[in-house]
């Protein structure tokens, strides 16, 4: 099969500025800068059509773009366009009052979103079902953890074609949405499966017992919250996307917030209305829980087969479930963490706090982490990484330099304290408070913030470039890791703060 090009040119040897003997790297450079057909051959080669009448069929690699160029004709970027720091010379142009503005929006949006989404699990921690199944508690974490896995690593991959202008013929760009939805339906269903035995398994340790009842709510729950919270906030992704992009907003910026504004709050409430009514069922038709896994699953096929029909889509299919499956199980470990903090008295607090230092932590990473990636699919050939990023590696690079990626680092550490001081004292007046909360609270919870989202953004710097230099998409493996580092961190850092608060006696946290 032939690798898509565009109109047929010649490639001067001077233009292409590289050893035609690299295999990957310099190939996928001829591959961006010469517009004639080509063959790739297996052992990763590019040859131009012709060279050899014996064609191999075409390998597609995680790092691929998402759309065949022939569809939108010859890439705008060439050599000489690549900049030292990946800030992306030819991604759109931004200036730091242009981005600030642009990521604020959503940032505050979101925020509000956590916090509502705090403000309900404090309510619905008193219901039946919470009581009864207390391994509810660990599911939540991973489940709205899902928001990083599946929402926010669509719309990073879908910003990222978007501003590489991947999105220009309708028929693909509808093949494209369409393959990526059902692959998201079809991670929904195995990833809330999974997340149910697994909070099962840690349930099971930390109490020695565990009823099978209780385990198919968990199940049931766990999977109708994950394939309704996917498919709704799935629909709102891809509309926030190309609309963002018709009036002239970087995607980067806010689909990956927006993809978790009201996230969180609808994930949560699906799960806690899920949970009740199967509570009701579970002693009188206990049957319906069996019906609605069975259901469910037996949907898995369907979405299977509408994903393959994307070459994008299908390489995600094969490849992608080691993120997302191993992000599942770190949330869990946070999950675990709050559920035994939850069930302290003196601790009890701390459940309005955790989406809210987990939600903004993990949105403003998401920011960065797709910004850098569009930044390198737009410079730079898989495996090959700015000099700088290609020896040891400097956290202090992160937030200091001059490019757009390090501008960027420094805009999300600054709303971190802002941010954070509007969500809590917003907790603190829907609460019924007439004070501010204490200073010692404000400090600590502010510190655990800055730790958390500092943390995250240089694992993010080093992690997206280190990806790229294995020749993985970063849009798909970064955010999970990402997003769930951030739910672990975030949890453990919150469940400290509270415990240096109560041994210290203040009451600023209730």
């Amino acid at each position: 099969m032939m690798v898509p090009g565009s109109q047929e040119e010649s490639l001067p040897p001077s233009r292409s500025g590289r050893d035609t003997r690299h295999q990957y790297g310099s190939n996928q450079s001829l591959y961006h800068h010469s517009g004639a057909p080509q063959h790739l051959s297996s052992n990763g080669n590019i040859s131009p059509v012709g060279a050899s009448p014996h064609l191999e069929p075409q390998v597609y690699t995680e790092t691929d773009y998402l759309l065949p160029d022939k569809l939108y004709g010859k890439s705008r970027l060439s050599a000489p366009t690549r900049s030292n720091d990946a800030c992306g010379s030819s991604a759109p142009a931004e200036t730091v009052c242009s981005m600030v503005l642009q990521i604020l929006v959503p940032f505050l949006l979101s925020g509000l979103g956590t916090v509502s989404a705090g403000m309900l699990l404090e309510v619905v921690q008193n219901w039946d079902v919470f009581q009864e199944v207390t391994e509810l508690f660990i599911l939540v974490p991973a489940v709205l953890g899902m928001k990083g896995n599946l929402e926010m690593t669509l719309a990073s991959r879908l910003s990222t074609a978007v501003n590489s202008g991947k999105l220009g013929s309708a028929r693909e760009k509808w093949m494209l949405i369409v393959g990526n939805l059902a692959l998201k339906q079809l991670q929904a269903t195995v990833l809330g499966l999974l997340a149910s035995l697994m909070a099962t398994l840690l349930g099971w340790m930390a109490e020695g017992k565990m009823s099978l009842n209780h385990v198919m709510l968990l199940c049931s729950t766990s999977v109708s919250t994950a394939f309704m919270a996917s498919l709704l906030q799935g629909i709102i992704m891809v509309g926030v996307i190309i609309g963002s992009k018709r009036i002239g907003i970087n995607p980067d910026n806010v689909a990956t917030p927006m993809a978790a504004s009201f996230g969180d709050l609808i994930t949560l409430a699906l799960l806690a209305c899920f949970s009740q009514w199967f509570f009701s069922f579970i002693d009188i038709y206990p049957y319906v829980l069996y019906l609605v896994d069975l259901l469910l699953l037996c949907l898995i096929p369907l979405w299977v087969m509408i994903a393959s029909k994307h070459s994008a889509s299908l390489i995600l299919l094969r490849t992608g479930w080691e993120p997302i499956i191993t992000a599942m199980i770190i949330s869990s470990v946070g999950g675990l963490i709050l559920d035994k903090t939850v069930s302290d008295p003196n601790l009890a607090g701390i459940i309005v706090y955790a989406p809210v230092i987990n939600g903004i932590g993990g949105n403003l990473v998401s920011i960065q982490s797709s910004r850098i990636s569009t930044s390198l699919h737009l410079n730079y050939p898989p495996r090959e990484v700015p000099e700088e990023r290609q020896g040891c590696y400097n956290p202090c690079r992160t937030f200091f330099g001059t490019g757009a990626n390090h501008r960027s680092a420094q805009v999300l550490l600054l709303l971190v304290i802002p941010g954070q001081l509007v969500f809590i004292h917003t907790i603190h007046l829907i609460k019924g408070g007439h004070t501010l909360p204490s200073p010692l609270f404000t400090v600590t919870f502010l510190s655990a913030s800055l730790i958390q989202v500092s943390s995250l953004l240089c694992s993010a710097d080093c992690m997206v470039h280190s990806l790229w230099r294995r020749g993985k998409d970063p849009d798909s493996y970064s955010i999970p890791y990402l997003t769930a580092l951030g739910d672990l961190l975030g949890t453990a850092l919150l469940a400290l703060s509270f415990l240096i608060l109560w041994c210290v006696g203040d009451s600023g946290s209730v």
